[in-house]
């Protein structure tokens, strides 16, 4: 049995319910759906028992409900997270079928196209990444409050990015939006405080994922794509000898979502290896 989560794509929800977490969901570095039994005493699968969760975000979303055999705690809706009556029936469909909205991830995002010349940055281009990556987050935020303020109770995650406390590390379109999320994230945690609601996001490190190389047509996704990818990667770091998984980001998410983190709001926790605290230009210790 899984917990009552909703997964969901830019433009897809999904929703799992009725779990104890036993499996934990993530991507592998193609995009695809990885799933690995957790350990049966983990504490994040206990502490989760019986949750209702939507996550926004997933291409893999469909896969997960096949994985799963059909089950009828896993469930799959079609959504738009730019449009505002998607959202709402999305987050209505969740609450109807299962009864109640306990944490919601957001996590649909793009990145935009890698220009880095803002003279030729298209405004078309730069609205799209500000209506996925922004409106989107704000319409989960605020109908998910919808259902949790009467309850006095609940979590909001956004996945966010290093590109949200630094310059430099994306698209101008992607590096504003993500600014713009952290923002949201505060604000947000501050009014919701008063109802008893967790607001938190989560900036990672790079992470081998299908958005990684977006940017990319799908045939030059390659194995020396990515390759050329961790490479890189794992020259800017500045965690040694440590590679960043969807996992380490899903695990940060669990941490967020339990009641482990019961007195933590309006947090930004990097997920980074220290990669933001270091001024990469001086590279005093390397």
């Amino acid at each position: 049995m899984l917990n009552p989560t909703c997964f969901s794509l830019t433009y897809h929800i999904y929703v799992v319910t009725k779990s104890t977490l036993n499996y934990l969901f993530c991507r592998d570095q193609r995009g695809h759906l990885a799933m690995s039994s957790s350990n049966e005493h983990s504490l994040p699968s206990q502490r989760l028992q019986g949750k209702v969760t939507i996550v926004t975000g997933g291409a893999s979303g469909q896969n997960i409900c096949k994985t799963l055999g059909e089950d009828p705690n896993v469930c799959y809706f079609h959504c738009d997270v730019t449009r505002e009556d998607d959202v709402s029936q999305a987050v209505a469909f969740c609450v109807n079928k299962f009864g109640t909205l306990d944490i919601m991830v957001n996590n649909a995002g793009i990145t935009g196209p890698p220009c880095s010349d803002i003279r030729e940055f298209e405004l078309s281009a730069f609205e799209k990444v500000f209506d996925v990556n922004v409106k989107g987050v704000f319409l989960g935020m605020k109908h998910a409050a919808r259902v949790m303020i009467p309850l006095k109770k609940g979590s909001i995650i956004s996945l966010c990015s290093v590109a949200s406390v630094s310059g430099g590390l994306g698209p101008h379109s992607y590096c504003g939006s993500k600014h713009a999320v952290l923002g949201l994230t505060r604000n947000v945690a501050a009014e919701l405080g008063k109802h008893g609601i967790r607001v938190n996001c989560i900036s990672p490190y790079t992470v081998p994922t299908s958005l990684a190389l977006a940017h990319l047509p799908e045939e030059e996704r390659t194995e020396d794509a990515w390759a050329g990818f961790r490479a890189f990667a794992e020259t800017n770091a500045n965690l040694q000898g440590v590679e960043l998984l969807p996992e380490d980001v899903a695990n940060a998410v669990l941490f967020f979502a339990s009641d482990e983190s019961r007195y933590i709001s309006g947090d930004n926790l990097m997920v980074d290896g220290g990669f933001t605290c270091v001024n990469h230009s001086f590279r005093v210790f390397r």
